[in-house]
């Protein structure tokens, strides 16, 4: 049964446009993505680079690791998504047999919550008796207050495995790009420091903007975790030369 409010509420609802950002999920696993994309074939890059590798075999193991990379990462989203379905569906059952076996109980539990926001006994005692006589709104009201769990779309493990995959490979492309341009490897390194830094910047300018932190700052944090990781790979590939 859809829910019903006053006509005035409900015209002050209709002028009134939210500005929250809702897409939290799908930007999470672009960020998980595309930075594991940007920095773990670039560190790869670097470090075969070092060791004084053709750009062929760069290249070419560059490209091995993106594909693996992106299975990996897309089955771990996957994975991670098809649990938090699978939780959210045990406490549902768990919560429904609490409501029908024990409904004082849950009932308390109820108030509790309501009495948490600094709402009195005789304010949240209708409500209290409201969502006892509908069972799906109490439910939906314990699952959501009690546990803090939102119901997950079905479709969500899918789309956050090709969502990660596909991101992951859209940033590893970008390290490896000059790889298929320079056949020297000295030119092919340099321009992929370049350009990754670059992507990295603009990547990381973006996550801030998204995320509500501060796009500068996180712009530069991004760049110089990339920065270090290829800067390793390439002085531990140096030194075992040595």
């Amino acid at each position: 049964m859809a829910a019903t409010i006053e006509p005035e509420k409900q015209t002050l609802l209709n002028h009134h446009k939210e500005k929250h950002f809702t897409a939290g999920e799908i930007v999470r696993d672009i960020i998980i993505g595309v930075s594991d994309g940007l920095t773990v074939p670039f560190a790869l890059a670097a470090g075969l680079s070092g060791a004084n590798a053709t750009s062929s075999i760069v290249l070419t193991a560059g490209i091995a690791e993106v594909a693996a990379g992106a299975i990996s990462m897309g089955l771990g989203g996957y994975l991670a998504a098809k649990s938090e379905a699978d939780n959210y569906a045990t406490e549902l059952k768990r919560e429904q047999d609490e409501i029908i076996t024990v409904p004082d109980t849950e009932a308390a539990e109820v108030a509790e919550i309501l009495a948490q926001y600094g709402i009195q006994p005789h304010e949240y005692a209708p409500v209290v008796n409201a969502l006892r006589k509908k069972p799906q709104a109490w439910l939906d009201f314990m699952m959501k207050f009690e546990l803090g769990l939102e119901k997950p779309d079905p479709r969500r493990a899918l789309y956050s495995a090709l969502t990660i995959a596909v991101s992951y490979i859209l940033g590893g492309l970008v390290p490896l790009s000059p790889y298929m341009f320079f056949p020297r490897v000295t030119d092919a390194v340099v321009a992929s420091v370049i350009v990754t830094l670059v992507a990295l910047l603009i990547f990381g300018y973006a996550k801030g903007y998204f995320t509500g932190q501060k796009p500068v700052k996180s712009a530069l944090q991004t760049a110089l975790i990339g920065a270090i990781a290829s800067a390793a790979a390439f002085g531990m590939a140096k030194a075992v030369q040595m």
